[in-house]
């Protein structure tokens, strides 16, 4: 009897060890994180979209109790690390920073190797930095009114610049285009650095790049700014009056970041994270971090940032086709 209730004991034994050795279901494989995050940038290292994401991610670190590591996957105009996001286990552990330039990839019509809204779960926002409308010092106007006015009178004679053919740079000038009822004349570069040199040296008239990469270039006398396209005044260049204040009532136009997973995250990870990050956007050093780059926060639940990118694909899709835009 003894061997009995012997061998019974050993053969429970030997069945709790071996369910302890089972993979756990994803809902139950220990509090999350146990390891360290990655954050892919799909862009260079450098930029506005690196240095927001970089502290971002040393903050969030210290929310998590997790180091936060960033992992720059640049190329294909950010295709190439969104797409990596897009197929990675949707664990918690990759995510991706992206910009605005994500929903004028997708309205362009590019052929992308992902769905957007079906393979991407939007986290949530993290802040937006307005554009500024910027002339080249010989260009006979000091006011946007101006501005418009030598436009309208001869019709394709300015040309502007963008870091490439249907970026956020190109459908964001065809968008002032189009608000303000003149015809501009598009040259695309390969980045929005050529294009500087090029307003500089006289080769184009205007460009549309964001307050932080332009703000030097205007407070050293090399291009003339003309108007912000927040609604309101920036801090970084508090002379430079406002596009809705200089002729464009209600026109505004801002780049925005933010962060996304693979679809089929975890719901308390994606709430876990949302929360973190809103903490992270009220404090105030990280305020003053991101008003270096001309940007402000905008905490926002996962369906207000997923609204967002959808509403914005929905008005870049409606230029393209409204105006005409070549994007081939």
């Amino acid at each position: 009897m003894n061997n009995y209730f012997k061998s019974i004991t050993v053969r429970v034994m030997l069945a709790a060890l071996a369910y302890t050795l089972l993979p756990l279901p994803a809902g139950a494989q220990g509090q999350w994180p146990s390891r360290p995050v990655n954050i892919v940038v799909p862009f260079v290292p450098g930029g506005s979209n690196d240095n927001i994401a970089r502290v971002l991610a040393a903050k969030l670190g210290g929310r998590l109790g997790q180091p936060v590591v960033v992992d720059n996957k640049g190329g294909g105009g950010g295709t190439i690390g969104t797409d990596f996001v897009a197929r990675s286990s949707a664990d918690g552990y990759t995510l991706l920073f992206v910009s605005g330039s994500i929903a004028t990839n997708v309205a362009s019509g590019k052929r992308l190797p992902f769905d957007l809204m079906k393979d991407l779960e939007p986290i949530g926002g993290v802040a937006a930095t307005p554009f500024v409308i910027v002339v080249g010092n010989e260009v006979k106007a000091s006011t946007l009114k101006e501005f418009m006015g030598l436009a309208a009178a001869k019709p394709k004679s300015i040309n502007y610049g963008t870091a490439g053919i249907g970026g956020i740079n190109h459908l964001g000038t065809e968008l002032f285009a189009s608000a303000a009822k003149v015809q501009l004349t598009h040259i695309p570069y390969k980045g929005i650095g050529p294009a500087f040199n090029d307003l500089m040296g006289s080769n184009l008239q205007m460009l549309l790049p964001t307050l932080a990469s332009v703000a030097p270039h205007i407070q050293g006398g090399k291009m003339r700014g003309l108007a912000v396209t927040s609604m309101k005044r920036s801090p970084m260049l508090p002379e430079i009056p406002t596009a809705n204040e200089s002729g464009l009532p209600g026109f505004e136009l801002e780049v925005w970041f933010g962060l996304l997973g693979p679809a089929g995250m975890p719901p308390g990870v994606v709430k876990r994270l949302n929360n973190e990050l809103n903490t992270v956007l009220a404090l105030p050093e990280f305020k003053e971090i991101l008003a270096r780059e001309g940007a402000t926060p905008k905490p926002s639940t996962p369906a207000e940032f997923g609204n967002l990118i959808r509403s914005d694909i929905v008005r870049w899709t409606r230029l393209i086709k409204d105006t005409g835009i070549q994007i081939e």
